[in-house]
């Protein structure tokens, strides 16, 4: 129902940067918010950064300084901003967009297929 494109993975030096961005498209009545989580092998998936269409942003303490999450409620695409990056941030990022469609309405939460992300030197 809707469709998630992720860029800006890759490989990247331990203190470096990435940005990530995601955007969203198809069928839905509104976006409620969209964020990022990330997963590393043999670990649950955990929340990243998340901003809703109001503008409020919610960080992850790790990320907190370092990674900044911004979105274009326009064009419906997220961004994260990645800096001073650690080996510990090396992980498969998902775009998430909480979106509110369907018949009867309700909300849902779809998700990008991820990026690789890896923080080595």
């Amino acid at each position: 129902q809707v469709h998630l494109v992720e860029s800006g993975g890759g490989l990247v030096q331990p203190g470096g940067s990435l940005r990530l961005s995601c955007a969203a498209s198809g069928s839905f009545f509104m976006i409620n918010a969209m964020g990022w989580y990330r997963q590393a092998p043999g670990k649950e998936r955990d929340l990243v950064a998340t901003i809703t269409s109001g503008g409020s942003t919610n960080y992850a303490d790790s990320v907190k300084g370092r990674f900044t999450i911004s979105a274009d409620n326009a064009k419906n695409t997220v961004d994260l901003q990645m800096n001073s990056l650690r080996p510990e941030d090396t992980a498969v990022y998902y775009c998430n967009v909480n979106v509110r469609r369907g018949w009867p309405l309700r909300n849902y939460d779809d998700w990008g297929q991820g990026t690789q992300v890896t923080v080595s030197s």
